[in-house]
């Protein structure tokens, strides 16, 4: 039984209630490399440091979904490969993402700045959000601008992790 509800929600494909996808979406001007600034720290990313995602658009239409981070703990450079496929419209910031197989969790753009330069993500309920940036590091007040906005869209911000980022190239 608890398999089997482990199973539903890892392809729930929700927008948390409140929350809107960003609309006039632009894929081509959201691929490329994101750094993870912050997140809620979630079972899947504990103790990675040094997270990014990159977004490449594959021959079939699809989005490949490269995620690399450094575990702390054991020392060495984590990837994972997924893909990820818009939910309905092309122009509205929801995606689905699979790492695993045919099971797909919701990917919620809900605040991107006008240039591409940072984004606020959720999954489907509000125990998983990233603030993601073009650059390794933000400014304090700006992190502190996109924790507010996270705040305001519900999520629990005492709970968020800081990433530690390096401003060098594939510091691992």
């Amino acid at each position: 039984m608890l398999g089997l509800v482990a199973l539903l929600q890892s392809c729930n494909l929700a927008v948390p209630a409140g929350i809107e996808p960003v609309v006039g979406f632009d894929l081509r001007q959201y691929l490329g490399r994101w750094h993870e600034i912050a997140r809620l720290d979630n079972r899947f990313q504990r103790g990675l440091e040094q997270v990014t995602a990159t977004y490449s658009l594959q021959g079939d239409g699809s989005i490949r979904v490269e995620n690399v981070g450094w575990n702390t703990r054991k020392q060495q450079k984590r990837t994972i490969i997924g893909k990820a496929k818009f939910v309905s419209d092309r122009e509205m910031g929801h995606l689905k993402v699979s790492f695993w197989g045919p099971f797909y969790g919701s990917y919620v753009i809900f605040y991107l700045e006008a240039d591409y330069s940072v984004a606020i993500v959720c999954g489907a309920r509000r125990d998983f959000c990233w603030i993601l940036a073009r650059e390794p590091i933000l400014p304090a007040e700006d992190l502190a601008k996109y924790l507010r906005i996270a705040q305001e869209n519900g999520f629990a911000i005492e709970n968020f992790v800081c990433s530690i980022q390096s401003t060098q190239e594939n510091a691992y």
